[in-house]
């Protein structure tokens, strides 16, 4: 028979390991596994690759929570939007986690230094949307985000020539910089196909791009 001290200690053990947050297992879920898309929705049969996905292996501190999110965003060259004014009706996208279409739950612009998201809301520059994939059937935790370079305003945001590549591989190129400045995370990227169709069809503004999705995990050290 177990001692008082003993059943007390085990309890306690017990305790800690259902209070401790669960990691999840997996990296992402492909979207069109489960009747959605790598492509969100602007209009009928037009939308924008979701060409990055921060993955559920990346370290809660980063992707567990909204404000995780907006401060890994801010880390890396982005943040919320001019004086939070934000024009246009917001985007939808469908993970295939079970969740259906859902509109994005952020939006975020380059930083400028000097100038912040007002200059880039002026003269154009990176810009993201994103979702997390948290639904009943495909749990990852994962940010799935339309990254894409902008026109300025006189254009009205409209992207540019090949804008969806070049605002993927601008957030890689600054998420490499910061990782490499600090010691606290260690981040690595894959460039991923077959979860997004390379060329312009049904992709917004008939603007072409590869195919690559860039899924980054951010670890702590």
């Amino acid at each position: 028979m177990l001692s008082f001290s003993r059943l007390a200690l085990a309890l306690t053990a017990v305790g800690a390991a259902l209070a401790a947050p669960t990691k999840r297992a997996v990296a992402y879920y492909n979207p069109n596994n489960g009747g959605g898309s790598e492509v969100d929705i602007v209009s009928a049969g037009l939308g924008e690759p979701l060409n990055v996905i921060i993955s559920g292996l990346s370290d809660s501190s980063i992707i567990g929570s909204q404000s995780n999110f907006l401060s890994f965003a801010q880390d890396i060259g982005f943040s919320t939007e001019c004086l939070g004014i934000h024009i246009g009706s917001p985007q939808q996208a469908n993970l295939g986690d079970g969740n259906g279409a859902v509109n994005q739950l952020v939006e975020y612009r380059e930083n400028y230094n000097p100038g912040g998201t007002c200059l880039e809301s002026l003269i154009g520059g990176n810009h993201l949307r994103g979702w997390i994939q948290n639904g009943p059937s495909a749990d990852s935790g994962a940010w799935f985000l339309a990254v894409s370079q902008e026109e300025n305003v006189i254009d009205n945001h409209d992207i540019v020539p090949n804008g969806y590549n070049i605002g993927r591989d601008a957030l890689v190129s600054n998420a490499n910089s910061w990782a490499s400045g600090q010691s606290t995370y260690s981040l690595s990227v894959d460039y991923v196909s077959g979860l997004l169709a390379a060329g312009s069809t049904g992709i917004n503004h008939g603007i072409s791009q590869d195919g690559q999705v860039a899924v980054i995990t951010v670890t702590r050290n």
